[in-house]
C-alpha cells in the first residue's frame, strides 16, 4: 500500500492554490462583492421579492469565477479532453473537492450553489454517457458555459426515495410524447432552459423498469414553474413544477426508453463521494478554527484548549475526519479501476458518513466559540445549514444506509458478494 498522494496532483493542488491567490481572492474582494460571504451573506444573495430565488448579481459573480476558471483550464478539470478537460479521475476530483472545502466560505468554492473553481458536472457525465449526438451537440458544451442550464426533476410531492412510485406518466402519441404529472423540490428551475423529466411509460407501480427520462424545454406549451420552496439555506432554487399534456418529440428521450433509473444512479454516484469529499473538507475546516479559537480564547485564567470538555469533541472529529478522509480517497481511487455499481455500498458508506460528520464539525464549531459561533459573522451556521441539506437530498441517510445493508447481506449489489466484505480469502 502507499498512502501518498501522487506527486503530480501535490503539484496541481499548489498550482490551483495560487490560481485562487491572484485571479479569484482578488475578485471576491473588489467592488464589495465581500457582502456574499460575511454576515450579510444569506440577505446579498436571495432576492426575497422574488420567491427567494438567487439574486442575477451573486449569479453574475458565480459566473465570472466560472469563466476565469475555464480560461485558467481548472472549471473543466475533471470533464474528458474530449470536452476541454483534462480527465481528472475520481481520486483527483476527491482530493481537489476536500482540499477547496477546507479553505473555508469564498467564491473559489461556494457549495450552496455547486460552485468551484474546479467544476463537478455530473450532468456533462450524465449526457456523454447516454446522450445521442445531437443530444451531446446541443447541450454539453452550453451546459459548461451557462448558455444552456438544465435540471433534474425526479422528486415528486408523494415520492421522494421512492423514486420507483413516482406518478408522472409519459404517452407516445405518434412520433411524440406527452407528459403529465408533477415534480417536487426541481432544483435550477428559476433559470433552467430544460428540466430533466422522469415518468413512467411502461410497467406498475414500484417497477424499476419503465421509468424513462425525457430533456423537456421549460417554456414548453403545459410547463409550469408554480413556486420556489424557501429552504433552511436560502437563497433556493428548489421549484414546485406542475406538467399537463406537455408535448415533446420522440428525439427527447435521454437514454433508453424504460431505463432512466440507469440515469438517476449514474447522476447520484457522480455527486455522491464529491459531496463526501467536500464534507470531509468542511469538516476539517470546522475543527481547525475550533482548535485555532481555542488556543487563543482565555477563560478563567487560561486558555479554552487545556480543557477537556474542549479538547476531547474536537479529538473526536480530528479522528472521525481521518477515519472518513481514507475511506473516501480509497474508495475513489476503486472507482477509477472498477465499475461503480460494484461499489454503490462503499459510495453511500462515503456519503452519509461525511455529511453527517460535516455537520457535527460545524455545530461544536459554534459550540466551542461560543456567542460569536452563534452569529452570521462566522461562517460555522451558513455551513451547517449548506450541509445539513445532503443528509436528505441525493439519497437520504436511510436511504445510504438500506443500500450498504443490502450489499452486506446479498439482498441487492452483486450476486457473487467481493472477498474482503465476509473476510474470505
Amino acid at each position: 500500500m502507499d498512502f501518498e498522494l501522487p506527486a503530480g496532483l501535490r503539484d496541481r493542488l499548489s498550482a490551483l492554490d495560487e490560481f485562487i491567490e491572484t485571479e479569484i481572492r482578488p475578485l471576491q474582494e473588489q467592488d464589495d462583492n465581500e457582502r456574499f460571504f460575511d454576515h450579510r451573506r444569506e440577505f446579498s444573495r436571495t432576492d426575497f421579492e422574488n420567491g427567494g430565488t438567487p439574486r442575477p448579481e451573486w449569479e453574475a459573480l458565480l459566473g465570472e469565477m466560472s469563466d476565469r476558471a475555464d480560461r485558467a483550464g481548472w472549471l473543466r478539470y475533471g470533464l474528458p479532453e474530449e470536452v476541454g478537460g483534462s480527465g481528472g479521475s475520481n481520486l483527483d476530483m476527491a482530493v481537489i473537492r476536500e482540499h477547496l472545502a477546507a479553505k473555508g466560505l469564498g467564491l473559489h468554492n461556494d457549495l450552496q450553489n455547486e460552485s468551484s473553481v474546479v467544476g463537478n458536472f455530473p450532468f456533462v457525465h450524465m449526457f456523454l454517457a447516454f446522450g445521442t449526438p445531437e443530444q451531446r451537440e446541443e447541450f454539453v458544451e452550453g451546459m459548461i458555459t451557462r448558455t444552456r442550464r438544465v435540471a433534474f426533476g425526479l422528486t415528486e410531492p408523494d415520492h421522494g426515495s421512492d423514486a420507483t412510485w413516482l406518478e408522472t406518466t409519459a404517452v407516445s402519441d405518434g412520433g411524440d410524447w406527452v407528459l403529465n404529472g408533477r415534480k417536487r423540490f426541481n432544483s435550477g428551475l428559476h433559470s433552467a432552459t430544460h428540466d430533466v423529466i422522469f415518468a413512467r411509460t411502461s410497467g406498475k407501480a414500484g417497477d424499476a423498469r419503465g421509468i424513462t427520462a425525457f430533456i423537456v424545454p421549460t417554456d414548453a406549451e403545459g410547463f409550469s414553474v408554480d413556486f420556489h420552496w424557501w429552504t433552511f439555506n436560502m437563497p433556493t432554487d428548489h421549484a414546485e413544477v406542475t406538467l399537463r399534456d406537455v408535448r415533446v418529440p420522440g428525439s427527447a428521450v435521454f437514454g433508453e426508453v424504460g431505463a432512466g433509473l440507469a440515469l438517476a444512479q449514474h447522476f447520484v454516484h457522480e455527486n455522491r463521494i464529491r459531496q463526501a469529499a467536500s464534507g470531509v473538507g468542511v469538516a476539517q475546516y470546522c475543527i481547525d478554527r475550533s482548535v485555532a479559537y481555542a488556543r487563543e480564547r482565555v477563560a478563567f485564567g487560561s486558555p479554552l484548549a487545556t480543557r477537556q470538555a474542549i479538547q476531547w469533541p474536537l479529538v473526536e472529529l480530528h479522528t472521525e475526519a481521518e477515519l472518513v478522509r481514507t475511506l473516501v480517497r480509497k474508495t475513489a481511487w476503486e472507482l477509477d479501476r472498477t465499475d461503480h455499481l460494484l461499489l454503490s455500498d462503499k459510495v453511500s458508506m462515503c456519503n452519509y458518513r461525511a455529511n453527517r460528520l460535516a455537520c457535527d464539525a460545524a455545530d461544536r464549531a459554534m459550540q466551542v466559540h461560543g456567542g460569536l459561533g452563534y452569529t452570521r459573522h462566522t461562517p460555522f451556521e451558513h455551513l451547517y445549514r449548506h450541509h445539513r441539506r445532503y443528509r436528505i437530498t441525493e439519497g437520504s441517510e436511510e436511504i445510504q444506509l438500506r443500500k450498504v445493508a443490502g450489499y452486506l447481506f446479498g439482498f441487492a449489489g452483486p450476486r457473487q458478494r467481493r472477498p474482503h466484505a465476509t473476510g474470505e480469502r
